[in-house]
C-alpha cells in the first residue's frame, strides 16, 4: 500500500483550460474484461454477462477481450486468435450492441503494452509479490511452467483499467485486490508526475444468478467440470441443452413439497429453480409453486432456458460464419478504443518528461 492520499488525486479524466462545462452530467465510464480462455457458459450469462447487457445504455460501457492475459497459460499456436474470435462473437450475439458499447481485443489496442511497462514501473515488486492470486494460480502449477507475466500479470491489468478513465470496475471479492493495486499504482504515479489518471473504484454489481453444476450442484458451474454434463454452453444445440438438464442431479423426495426452494437440503432441486426463475424473471419459490414432480421441472427449465439461448446461438453462427462483419465490428471497437487510449497514454508520457517522438 502506498502511503499518499488517494482523495487528492482525481476522479475524472485531467482537463485543459479550454474544456467547458457540460450541461449534463456525462455517464459513468465502466470497464469489464473477459479472457478468452474458453466456451461461456449458463453460468458466465446469469451470472456476469447479462449485467453487462443490461448496463449498457446507463453507462459509457468498455469491454474487452484481454487476449494477452491468456499468453500467461497458452504456449499452443492460433489458440488464442481462435478463442478471441470466438469470445467476441459471442459478447455481441448475447446483446452487446457495437453501436453503444466499446467492443474491442486488446491485442487490437497497443496502448495497452505501451502504459502495461510504465505500470510495471511504477507497482513494486513487493506489492507484486503479495497478490493472492499469484499465490494461488504458481501453487496450482507447482510442477509446471510459471510465466513470468504471471507475476506482472496486475500491471497489465492496472493499464487495462486505466488506459480508459474508468470510474468503475465490477468486481467480485476475488478481483478486489487487483483493483487496490491499480488504485495505488495510480496515486503513487500522480503524486510523482502530476495529475494523470483517473482513480478506479470497485463496485459490486448487482447480484446475478448463482448457476451450480447440474451435475453437482454443490459447485459453480464451470467448464473444469469432471464432466460436461454438469455445465450448459451458450453453443450448446437445443437436444444437448435438454439432456443435460433431464439428466440434472435432484434427490429422491417424493412427497408433496418435494419440489421447493431449499438450498441446504435440496442443492439440486433448488439450483434448477433459480435457473428457471432467473430466464423467466421471477422468483424460485414462484416457479416451484407450477411443479409437484422433478421431471416435469427439469423439462420446463430446460425449455425456458432454451427460449434464451436459442436467439444467441443463432446469431453467433451468423457472426462466425461472416469473420468480414466480426473483424469489422472488433475494428470499430478497437478504433473508438484506441481514441481514448491514445489520449491516456500522450498524457502519461508528456507527464512523465518523454522526449517527443
Amino acid at each position: 500500500m502506498t502511503d499518499i492520499d488517494p482523495t487528492t488525486a482525481p476522479t475524472t479524466a485531467p482537463t485543459t483550460a479550454s474544456t467547458t462545462a457540460s450541461t449534463t452530467a456525462p455517464k459513468p465510464r465502466v470497464l469489464s474484461c473477459i479472457q478468452p480462455t474458453g466456451d461461456l457458459h449458463l453460468g458466465n450469462y446469469l451470472g456476469a454477462l447479462r449485467n453487462w447487457v443490461n448496463g449498457q445504455h446507463s453507462s459509457d460501457a468498455f469491454h474487452g477481450v484481454v487476449d494477452l492475459h491468456a499468453l500467461t497459460v497458452t504456449d499452443t499456436p492460433g489458440q488464442v486468435g481462435a478463442a478471441t474470435l470466438r469470445t467476441a462473437a459471442m459478447l455481441f450475439a448475447i446483446g452487446l450492441d457495437p453501436e453503444v458499447a466499446t467492443v474491442f481485443a486488446q491485442s487490437h489496442v497497443p496502448e495497452h503494452n505501451q502504459l502495461g511497462w510504465v505500470m510495471e514501473c511504477t507497482v513494486s515488486y513487493g506489492e507484486l509479490s503479495r497478490m493472492t492470486q499469484f499465490k494461488d494460480k504458481s501453487a496450482r502449477r507447482e510442477q509446471d511452467f510459471i510465466s513470468g507475466g504471471l507475476f506482472t500479470y496486475p500491471a497489465l491489468q492496472a493499464a487495462d483499467i486505466l488506459l480508459y478513465d474508468t470510474n468503475h470496475v465490477p468486481v467480485g471479492e476475488d478481483q478486489r485486490q487487483h483493483i487496490e493495486i491499480t488504485r495505488d499504482a495510480a496515486v503513487r504515479f500522480n503524486h510523482r508526475f502530476g495529475d494523470t489518471f483517473v482513480i478506479p473504484e470497485a463496485v459490486t454489481p448487482k447480484a446475478g444468478a448463482r448457476v451450480m453444476s447440474l451435475q453437482d450442484p454443490g459447485s459453480k458451474m464451470s467448464k473444469s467440470d469432471d464432466s460436461d454434463a454438469g455445465c450448459v454452453y451458450l453453443v450448446d444445440d437445443a437436444n444437448a441443452v435438454m439432456k443435460k438438464f433431464k439428466r440434472a442431479v435432484t434427490d429422491s423426495d417424493t412427497g408433496a413439497d418435494a419440489v421447493r426452494f431449499d438450498r441446504e437440503n435440496k442443492p439440486g432441486v433448488s439450483n434448477l429453480l433459480e435457473i428457471h426463475a432467473a430466464v423467466t424473471d421471477r422468483t424460485p419459490e414462484a416457479v416451484a409453486d407450477e411443479y409437484e414432480q422433478y421431471g416435469a421441472l427439469k423439462v420446463a427449465t430446460g425449455e425456458a432456458v432454451l427460449a434464451v439461448l436459442d436467439p444467441i446461438r443463432v446469431r453467433y453462427a451468423e457472426l462466425m460464419e461472416d469473420r468480414g462483419e466480426l473483424a469489422r465490428l472488433l475494428r470499430v471497437g478497437a478504433g473508438r478504443a484506441r481514441e481514448v487510449a491514445a489520449a491516456t497514454v500522450e498524457r502519461a508520457y508528456a507527464n512523465i518528461g518523454m522526449l517527443p517522438a
